[in-house]
């Protein structure tokens, strides 16, 4: 039996060629292809705007910038998520209000009004693992409470709510392009989508130096700029982008269907079109499942064995640790299968064979 991979970037000729086309154009930022790209994006999410950056973690910190965030503000986000969600607004001196999370792995909205203080700037909710929250429910009680709302689709691009496309509902989305990511660019790359002109126009200013032209710096700003390669890639990646998630949807409901009965399957919500970034399962003897399916060649994962609010980086920052039940104990019991865009139901039913053989069931 060959190895079973957790995730698998697609590369063919397509992509090889727009890397090439970039080398040879002998312009290598923030150039044609970018903006290609920003446009291409920004359609396919439903927004005006785009802005590419270095990486998530750096374009959301400069957006944090634009938008104020320091020392004394709050914003509302799950701890069961990437730690990169918090870590440009600890960076500004702002504090993560962590709330616990519901079935889905999103953040729990029956605790979310109660987490808000006079303190509260924003909310920041995570499509983990692919599905959307019930945004119409955080956008009523953000502008209830006058907050920003920053959608974060690092694994969700492509996923709908109510047939609208993530990141473009908030005041803000932002997307990853990790190598994992449904979109890649096959390395580390970052974006941020809106609606609002102005902020945007700010952003590509601060991500190159707060300049307008070439030696007009308008204000002091920073490298966070994107590269042409990577563009290319992506623009290729992007036209793939909704057939790969089509067959990651097929691929978890044959995971569904197979191992119903055996493990806790991921439920879906009937306004929710996920992209299943992860599939992910709550089983019984999770490590032990882990191990003996390495035997059997089969990659899996932990997305993630240690909560924000646990971590080293974060409890030495305030003066007490909440309690978060769910995310404690889903941790404990998660694991992520095997999900890619070029997976095969073959390969899907191989996963199923063994997590059966593994609890004994047919």
């Amino acid at each position: 039996m060959s190895k079973i991979s957790l995730s698998k970037c697609f590369v063919n000729a397509e992509v090889e060629e727009a890397a090439l086309r970039a080398i040879r154009s002998g312009q290598y930022i923030l150039a044609s292809e970018c903006k290609a790209f920003e446009a291409e994006l920004a359609a396919h999410t439903g927004t005006t705007q785009c802005v590419l950056g270095s990486s998530w973690t750096m374009i959301v910190y400069l957006l944090h910038q634009l938008q104020g965030v320091g020392p004394g503000d709050e914003i509302i986000v799950p701890s069961h998520t990437a730690f990169p969600t918090m870590e440009p607004l600890i960076h500004l001196g702002a504090r993560p209000v962590f709330v616990d999370i519901d079935d889905t792995y999103c953040l729990d909205l029956d605790q979310l009004e109660a987490a808000i203080t006079p303190r509260t700037v924003g909310i920041i909710p995570v499509y983990l693992y692919g599905h959307p929250l019930d945004v119409d429910r955080v956008l009523a009680i953000a502008a209830k409470h006058h907050l920003w709302v920053i959608e974060d689709c690092a694994q969700a691009q492509g996923a709908k709510y109510k047939g609208k496309t993530v990141g473009s509902m908030g005041h803000f989305g932002a997307f990853s392009f990790f190598p994992s990511k449904n979109l890649t660019v096959l390395g580390d790359g970052g974006c941020i989508t809106t609606n609002n002109t102005q902020m945007a126009d700010r952003l590509r200013m601060l991500r190159n130096h707060g300049r307008q032209g070439k030696y007009d710096h308008e204000f002091p700003g920073y490298n966070v700029r994107f590269d042409e390669i990577k563009a290319a890639i992506g623009r290729v990646m992007l036209k793939h982008l909704d057939g790969f998630n089509e067959n990651r949807r097929k691929i978890a409901a044959r995971y569904t269907e197979r191992l119903k009965g055996i493990v806790q399957t991921p439920p879906v919500r009937e306004w929710a079109t996920p992209v299943y970034h992860m599939y992910v399962v709550r089983c019984e003897k999770r490590d032990e499942l882990q191990k003996f399916l390495k035997t059997k060649e089969i990659d899996t994962g932990i997305h993630y064995p240690k909560p924000n609010h646990l971590q080293p980086a974060v409890t030495g920052l305030f003066p007490y640790i909440p309690k978060l039940p769910r995310t404690e104990q889903a941790v404990k019991e998660i694991l992520s299968l095997p999900i890619h865009g070029e997976m095969t139901l073959d390969t899907a039913d191989k996963v199923c064979d063994a997590i059966a053989e593994f609890y004994g069931k047919k």
